[in-house]
């Protein structure tokens, strides 16, 4: 450098030189004065190939090695640079405002009951089958009993002889009445003459005592014919048992619906309340239970809407709302019970169905989400590995929330927009520079 400034100045001195004989010469020509003999043509070519040489030599001693320099300098960044380990990173984000809690549920009709013979006898007759829907009140099955006629018939002489039986009771209480009514005249009439000393008093004694006996029978005769009157009305009961039991001969759907379930076909015997003829099942409007877990349990409120899916029906959507929960939480399994009604008009939803259903919940923090691949687990917590402004890494603790598989909730130690190195390797450690590579971000929705 400092031959090239020498040669430079060395130029300039001769150039300056030049100019100032070409000055005097114009001077001396404007003056009319004889110019002073300059410097030869040949002196002038030589000057100009000095000139041009200083030159050329000036750009070979200073800009060649300065290039010469710069492309080491160019070598060894490139040979810096290919020697970091390279790695992949993903940024942190914020969760939507809105999380989608996806939980399994079970499809139950709002109502279902079994039917049950409630008399013993044949079924004659069968009027539906499983998938027919009936009304309220409709006859699906008929019952033949005739054990239950030779009942009613024998309910009904029982009955005729207790009402003879009471006729008869009433027929001796008046004639008791009559008697204890003879007995007290009589009675007075002794008692009269006794007193008079007509008679002696053991007579009047013995019609004293024949009036009380009539009054004591009077009111015998009084509580049979109550009892009578009780068995009547026991005789009614029974009678009216069993005409009653006759009209469920003839089986009746208790409400509208389907009928799911049947186990006679006709000659079948049943038994009273112990056989199952249909199961039937109300599916205007289905009812899904779900088991929320209990982080969740305090953000779901009846009235709240839930989206059901079922993998059968791809692309269908039904809208429920949350009616109730148990509040209280199965010890066992830490969930909280909660009921969904889903209208199904269209009956495409079947009791028994597994479902999907989507409880959108909201958030008034969203946390930061982070993929599962940079998690790194180690004996003193989750950390992460940060890539810093200088791309350096440093580990970081966190706080994990919710896991959703590919990603991960944060609930403390990053900010948005920090960059994370995903599956980091041995190279990646504590302080070590690193080339990042920034991860393709797969379409998707947050969570």
């Amino acid at each position: 450098m400092n031959e090239t400034n020498t040669a430079e100045e060395r130029l300039r001195a001769e150039v300056e030189d030049l100019r100032r004989q070409l000055e005097e010469q114009k001077k001396l020509h404007e003056s009319g004065g004889h110019p002073r003999k300059g410097p030869s043509a040949a002196s002038l070519v030589l000057i100009a190939v000095v000139i041009i040489a200083l030159i050329v030599v000036g750009f070979f001693a200073g800009y060649l090695p300065r290039q010469r320099r710069e492309q080491v300098l160019a070598a060894e960044t490139r040979d810096t640079v290919h020697s970091l380990p390279a790695v992949n990173f993903s940024r942190v984000e914020r969760s939507a405002t809105k999380t989608e809690l996806v939980l399994p549920g079970n499809v139950q009709a709002v109502t279902e009951a079994p039917i049950l013979a409630r008399a013993t006898g044949y079924i004659r007759k069968r009027y539906v089958d499983i998938g027919d829907r009936v009304r309220d009140g409709q006859v699906v099955a008929e019952i033949e009993a005739p054990e239950l006629d030779q009942m009613i018939l024998q309910a009904n002489a029982t009955l005729e002889q207790t009402r003879s039986a009471v006729q008869q009771a009433e027929a001796a209480v008046q004639q008791g009445r009559a008697n204890e009514n003879l007995a007290r005249v009589t009675a007075q009439r002794w008692d009269n003459l006794q007193k008079r000393g007509v008679v002696s008093k053991q007579e009047n004694d013995t019609y004293q005592a024949q009036w009380a006996a009539q009054q004591a029978n009077v009111q015998a005769l009084e509580k049979a014919l109550a009892a009578a009157h009780s068995n009547v009305a026991a005789a009614e009961a029974n009678f009216a048992r069993l005409n009653q039991l006759k009209t469920y001969q003839a089986v009746r759907a208790p409400f509208d619906g389907i009928i799911t379930v049947r186990n006679i076909d006709t000659g079948v015997l049943v038994n009273e309340g112990n056989t199952l003829l249909f199961r039937i099942a109300q599916t205007g409007t289905l009812r899904v239970y779900v088991n929320l877990p209990q982080s969740e349990a305090d953000s779901v409120r009846v009235g709240q809407q839930a989206t059901l899916a079922v993998a059968e029906l791809p692309g269908r959507k039904f809208v429920g709302t949350v009616t109730r929960t148990s509040n209280a939480l199965d010890p066992a399994s830490r969930t909280l019970l909660t009921e969904v009604q889903v209208p199904n008009p269209a009956a495409q939803l079947l009791p028994g169905m597994y479902a999907d259903v989507d409880l959108s919940v909201p958030r008034q923090n969203p946390p930061l989400l982070i993929p599962g691949d940079t998690l790194v687990v180690r004996s003193d917590g989750p950390q992460v590995a940060v890539i810093g402004p200088e791309d350096t890494v440093h580990f970081t603790r966190i706080k994990l929330g919710r896991d959703y598989g590919d990603r991960l909730e944060v609930l403390s130690g990053l900010d948005e927009g920090q960059r994370l190195v995903a599956n980091p390797s041995d190279e990646v450690r504590e302080g070590v520079k690193v080339k990042p590579v920034a991860v393709e971000k797969a379409p998707g929705k947050k969570q």
